[in-house]
């Protein structure tokens, strides 16, 4: 119950919740929750890693602009890319990392 760890998780919390669903010898799959407002601040991924939303809404900040992801909407993030996001609406999102 990985998902609803994270939904209950962001009640009492003041940052981005995360939390890995699997993993094994290929990659990982990790949940992030976001309550409207909270920013995962900027950072880089030192591996091929796919942004995305499973509801909600954010923007995905990159040295390329802002981009607007909405329910649905996948990203391949380039590795070493400095980036952050923030939550425009309470969001659930999947980082799947290979």
């Amino acid at each position: 119950m990985i998902i609803q760890d994270v939904v209950k998780a962001l009640e009492n919390s003041a940052a981005p919740v995360v939390k890995v669903l699997t993993k094994g010898a290929a990659g990982k799959v990790l949940v992030l929750g976001f309550k409207k407002g909270m920013v995962l601040k900027e950072h880089q991924t030192g591996v091929n890693t796919r942004l995305v939303v499973i509801d909600g809404k954010i923007n995905y900040f990159s040295t390329k602009g802002t981009l607007t992801m909405n329910k649905f909407d996948e990203l391949d993030i380039p590795v070493n890319e400095p980036h952050s996001v923030e939550a425009l609406e309470d969001s659930i999102c999947f980082l799947i990392q290979v």
